[in-house]
């Protein structure tokens, strides 16, 4: 499976996993809610999505 490598400011990732916490959500399920929520749609936060996806269907695929 090809691996996806972003780079990504530090401030921006830390304030989505606070996000993230403060509304008891996983981070990939913030970045959903973000994208589905109508705020606004961002490169940025597709290709983290998409990142966050590939590596839980690459730890899924090496459990089994």
């Amino acid at each position: 499976m090809p691996k996806l490598m972003l780079e990504i400011d530090t401030d921006l990732y830390h304030m989505l996993q606070e996000a993230a916490r403060v509304n008891q959500l996983s981070l990939q399920d913030e970045c959903t809610r973000r994208l589905e929520g109508g705020v606004r749609r961002s490169r940025y936060m597709e290709a983290l999505l998409a990142e966050l996806r590939a590596d839980d269907a690459q730890r899924r695929a090496e459990r089994n």
